[in-house]
């Protein structure tokens, strides 16, 4: 995957010019058919905002083009950057009250967003200007913090393994068990190491963290986000333990290593044949599969209780902004991005398996093989599924989890000692929030 660059950020004032007096639909149905647009009397100018990488901000602005000429009154100005640009963009805009109509979320600030205010309640626009009436009430709600709706998913995504399968039996074994548990993963991880291959490149610590809690009938933050969701400083050790202990074994890579490949596709163990796999989202696994040009498969997350612990995680949502002076119109772009399926044959969900179930039926002949293998493997894992905890997370919290991970990793503090430092920074975080 190219490291996304920051591409056009465009200045400009926060929301619309004019709001429509005619109604317009964007030239999309509820079954995702293209419609001819109707005039509108007065022209509307939206802001757009997201983050990604080339092949993301050329897809999105074909889309738009696509929307402008079937809604000559719309003119849509894209604003974009890298991850970490957009936000760093995002929050001054934020406080001059000058963001865009519609903004790209992550579920790491939707929370932040939406209860300073910041973001519209898009429940009114549900089934009205934007149709959801085939969307899985699990996925919609992942965009509910309380009882508003401040992001409609663009695409969901399942944890789990993805991996060489020839490189496995080189490590002596056929297959990852079935409804595998972490001792098995452990077992698999030690014979990797015994065949001079690494089992993995370690895990995202929020993410999996969070897995592992679930499973356990728990979550990394409690449902109003104003505190931690577990009392038992124990998991954190365990599962911490485990994780630095495979390094320590050698089954997995050094943080040395891990620092210097961090968010480098090409440069990661799988590609290079040096190891078996990585844990990642599902919208992930096409850029690997491209970048380790081998056939690879995707595995479930390890037990026991995955059903506990598994949920469908949205890739990202769109938000419209309280700012906006065209709420109306920027829902209706969203439906059509939710609900084209011509837009949707350009995305390829990219942005993760589209929540509409038309659109997903839409797109069964236009995918790659390996798109064709996301697809399916959200389709079997969904019904395995729990409900997402509240998306209340704090990116200070998760910047300070993933510091004591590398510490631990480095073996510079032992994981009970790390779990009691991360109660109380953490907890005093979401204290103050």
């Amino acid at each position: 995957m190219a490291i996304p660059l920051l591409l056009s950020l465009l200045s400009g004032c926060g929301g619309g010019n004019n709001t429509a007096t005619t109604e317009t639909n964007g030239g999309t149905d509820a079954a995702g058919n293209k419609q001819a647009a109707t005039t509108s009397t007065e022209p509307v100018t939206l802001r757009i905002a997201w983050w990604g990488g080339d092949t993301r901000h050329s897809y999105t602005q074909q889309v738009i083009d696509m929307y402008e000429e079937m809604n000559p009154h719309v003119t849509i100005e894209p604003e974009y950057a890298s991850f970490d640009d957009y936000w760093k963009k995002l929050a001054p805009q934020a406080a001059a009250n000058r963001l865009p109509d519609i903004v790209q979320m992550d579920i790491s600030y939707i929370n932040q967003y939406g209860t300073n205010g910041q973001l519209e309640d898009m429940t009114p626009y549900l089934n009205k200007q934007i149709q959801v009436g085939d969307v899985n009430e699990n996925v919609l709600n992942t965009g509910k913090i309380g009882d508003k709706q401040y992001g409609v998913p663009l695409g969901v995504n399942v944890l789990g393994f993805h991996y060489d399968p020839a490189l496995l039996k080189k490590a002596g074994v056929d297959s990852i068990p079935e409804n595998w548990t972490w001792d098995q993963y452990k077992e698999v991880a030690l014979k990797a190491k015994a065949a001079g291959l690494y089992m993995d490149s370690s895990m995202a610590a929020d993410i999996f963290f969070n897995y592992f809690l679930r499973t356990k009938g728990l979550a990394l933050y409690n449902n109003e986000g104003t505190g931690l969701g577990y009392e038992d400083d124990a998991l954190f050790a365990e599962f911490f333990g485990m994780l630095s202990g495979l390094i320590e074994q050698g089954a997995v890579p050094t943080q040395d290593k891990l620092s210097q490949n961090k968010g480098v596709v090409e440069e990661s163990d799988i590609v290079k044949g040096t190891g078996i796999g990585i844990w990642q989202w599902s919208n992930q696994y096409v850029a690997l599969q491209i970048a380790v040009n081998r056939p690879m498969e995707l595995a479930q997350m390890p037990g026991p209780d995955m059903e506990k612990g598994l949920y469908m995680q949205p890739s990202m949502y769109w938000s419209v902004t309280a700012s906006s002076k065209a709420k109306e119109e920027a829902a209706k772009f969203i439906d059509f991005w939710t609900n084209n399926a011509e837009a949707n044959k350009l995305i390829k969900g990219e942005r993760g398996v589209p929540i509409s179930s038309k659109i997903k039926e839409s797109l069964a002949t236009e995918l790659t093989e390996s798109g064709k293998q996301v697809f399916k493997f959200v389709a079997d894992m969904e019904p395995l599924t729990s409900p997402m905890s509240p998306p209340v997370g704090s990116p200070e919290v998760v910047a300070l989890l993933t510091d004591l991970a590398e510490q631990m990793n480095f073996g510079q503090i032992k994981p009970e000692a790390a779990a009691a430092q991360f109660r109380k920074e953490a907890s005093e975080i979401l204290a103050n929030r």
